[in-house]
């Protein structure tokens, strides 16, 4: 039988290497309000504060997530990008992936079945982005089967109710241990206060794409803060044509309504003192068009992914220079993949996945000792369930039933110094025991100068690890294409070094120099025993190097942001060039309001370089999306029009193994209205 489970997008990679662009300019393009705010954007919001800011000022914004304490942007001891609320906004940006492809260094690739995320040439179809970790208000998303991070139309949040993304590039094992391999995303919602009153939503694009959303939020005295938001999404897709395919006992290649995306996400938070309660959920279902792993095409063939969070988080300043902060949460991640195999017989199997996890952190902010900020903690997670399965439907046939389950704890102190002459030192180590990969040590160090107050200099330097996952470790089906199971898999590891240049160019432009390396080892790699069968082994190593530059400019009401990458990696131990690796990326995103901001126009192109796939290679290509957004034209609504792939651009992703294709076709133009209405 032909290896089934969804995990097999990933049975024969050779590596995954991923990093990100040190980039510190805050990435918050177009940012005018209009001068009548929308219910969702009451006066000082946090979008609408971001947006009336000038762009030097919008340099010293607090993040929180480098370092699990408030610091600007400059002297975060990483590269920090900030995506607001009014970007996601002003360039129609309709799930995290697109967000995150904005960004200097960045790209997605579409198998038709999932989005993945690479960076600095770095990324392989089919590891579900498991090498760098996701969050959501600060909960960790990632599950412990597949350790995926969700970016696409399975991510369990609307966009219209993200406050803020940040992201911070390079390891960040230090400060969350496992999965923060080449970077940590920070997912923050909006609150009660930030809708004040009831808002819906509605959508309609091409391909028959639907979305409605109705959300509620209240906030009171001492702060109490209510959101309720359910959002429902259709597209039942387009036919395509697959010419491996194309022959009279397959349909001609034409896969008939197999590319349609169902979702269902629901958001509910609460808070009061200090205490805040959230519930997430939410659920997708997505066709298969490309007839991967062998099955027949075009057949019934699709994805579900359920997500689950709940989490529950405690602030509370035990005196003047010591805040207390504790976290509890618990997440549910359930995938189940239906199939018909054939030849004839046909045969319908039915592969899936159940992994339940619960943890608890606790950490101290100190502030009271003289040019110290200090952060110590311990955080315990438990993997309750890591369930993989595997069986034909009639007659039925077991051929996976696999149960485990894990524990990690860790322990992490990190300290930022101010230091004379302009200078400031952080350093932060963790260590961490985990079921998977036994003990696992993180030191980062990162050395910030301000040689001006236009000029500001970053030396970092890193390490990070990530664990094998259950299905790594533990997935195994006999026949064609099989794969054995490998529990003596040990950690991956990276060192990264890393110099970033910021410069003020004006009072309204800066600009961004990043120079980067990278070392991985023990990665986790699909071979083949002498069987033939797949086994996974730490086997590969790989380097990365390279350049990015960054500019940021505002100008009469305009925003400019604009990006070149530079990046050369190379598997060590053969020397070759990575597979789906650009070597140059160019990107450009520009807003400009017209008519007293009634009307904001947003436009963004991404250009990427030829790319190699298994065999072969994808031409390079350039993409152009249009956003229009009107305000005012109706009282308390905002309309907008969305144009995607302006120029109706053909193009292709190499995909991984188990396609029949090397690369598959990705969307042609199309296009969304929408508008939001606030009560």
């Amino acid at each position: 039988m032909a290896l089934t489970t969804r995990a097999s997008f990933s049975i024969s990679h050779r590596l995954v290497v991923y990093s990100v662009a040190a980039l510190a300019t805050l990435s918050s393009p177009a940012v005018f309000a209009a001068s009548e705010p929308r219910a969702s954007e009451a006066p000082g919001s946090d979008s609408t504060e971001l947006a009336a800011m000038p762009l030097e000022a919008l340099m010293q914004v607090t993040v929180n997530t480098a370092s699990r304490f408030d610091q600007s942007v400059t002297d975060a001891p990483a590269a920090v990008v900030v995506l607001t609320a009014e970007d996601i906004r002003q360039f129609g940006w309709r799930t995290l992936a697109e967000a995150l492809a904005s960004l200097p260094g960045l790209y997605v690739t579409n198998d038709r079945s999932y989005e993945y995320l690479g960076a600095r040439g770095f990324q392989r179809p089919g590891d579900y982005n498991s090498r760098f970790l996701l969050l959501i208000d600060g909960m960790r998303t990632n599950d412990g089967v597949f350790g995926q991070a969700p970016i696409g139309t399975d991510f369990p949040l609307d966009m219209d109710l993200v406050k803020r993304i940040e992201y911070v590039p390079g390891p960040g094992s230090s400060v969350y241990g496992a999965n923060a391999l080449f970077g940590v995303i920070n997912v923050i919602t909006k609150n009660g206060s930030d809708l004040a009153g009831a808002e819906a939503a509605v959508a309609v694009g091409s391909y028959g794409e639907k979305k409605a959303r109705a959300s509620y939020g209240w906030h009171g005295a001492q702060g109490a803060d209510i959101l309720l938001s359910a959002t429902s999404y259709g597209r039942s897709g387009q036919d395509l044509h697959y010419a491996a395919f194309d022959t009279p006992d397959q349909n001609h290649g034409v896969a008939n309504r197999l590319d349609y995306d169902r979702a269902q996400d629901f958001l509910a938070k609460a808070a009061y003192g200090d205490f805040r309660l959230s519930f997430i959920y939410g659920n997708r279902t997505k066709g298969i068009p490309d007839a991967p792993y062998g099955v027949v095409f075009n057949a019934p063939f699709s994805v579900t992914d359920t997500h689950s969070y709940v989490d529950l988080t405690y602030q509370h300043a035990l005196s003047e220079g010591v805040m207390l902060a504790s976290q509890l949460y618990w997440g549910r991640y359930d995938y189940r993949m239906p199939s018909v195999y054939g030849p004839e017989p046909d045969v319908a199997n039915v592969d899936g996945s159940h992994a339940l996890w619960y943890g608890a952190d606790v950490h101290a902010t100190i502030s009271s000792i003289a040019k110290h900020r200090i952060v110590i903690g311990t955080d315990f997670a438990r993997d309750a369930r890591l369930d993989q399965y595997n069986n034909n439907v009639d007659p039925y046939s077991q051929i996976l039933d696999d149960h485990h389950s894990g524990n990690r704890a860790g322990v992490y102190i990190e300290d930022e110094i101010t230091l004379p002459a302009s200078f400031m030192l952080n350093a932060g180590l963790r260590y961490d025991q985990q079921t998977a990969s036994g003990g696992n040590l993180s030191p980062r160090i990162g050395l910030v100068y301000k040689l001006t107050p236009r000029d500001t200099f970053k030396l970092l330097y890193g390490q990070a690890y990530r664990a094998p996952n259950a299905y790594e470790m533990y997935y195994a089906v006999s026949g064609t294409d099989g794969q054995l199971k490998n529990p003596s898999l040990k950690a991956e590891h990276i060192a990264t070094t890393e110099l970033v240049y910021e410069r003020a160019v004006s009072d309204t432009g800066r600009a961004t120099l990043s120079l980067f390396h990278y070392n991985a080892r023990d990665l986790i790699s699909a071979t083949q025993d002498v069987s033939g069968l797949y086994i996974f082994r730490n086997v590969s190593r790989a380097t990365a190097r390279g350049a990015e530059l960054a500019y940021e400019q505002k100008l009469a009401g305009a925003r400019l942001r604009a990006s070149y990458s530079y990046q050369i990696a190379h598997d060590s131990n053969t020397g070759a060039a990575l597979q789906n690796s650009p070597r140059h990326l160019a990107k450009a995103n520009l807003a400009v309001p017209f008519f007293a901001n009634a009307l904001m126009t947003g436009l963004e192109v991404q250009c990427t370089s030829p790319r190699l796939a298994a065999v072969g290679h994808t031409g390079g290509f350039c993409l152009a999306n249009l956003t229009l957004g009107l305000r005012r034209l109706i009282r308390g609504a905002d309309l907008s029009f969305s144009i995607y792939n302006l120029t109706d651009k053909r193009y292709a992703d190499p995909v991984g193994p188990g396609f029949t294709q090397e690369t598959v076709a990705q969307q042609s133009r199309t296009f969304l209205f929408k508008a939001v209405y606030g009560f």
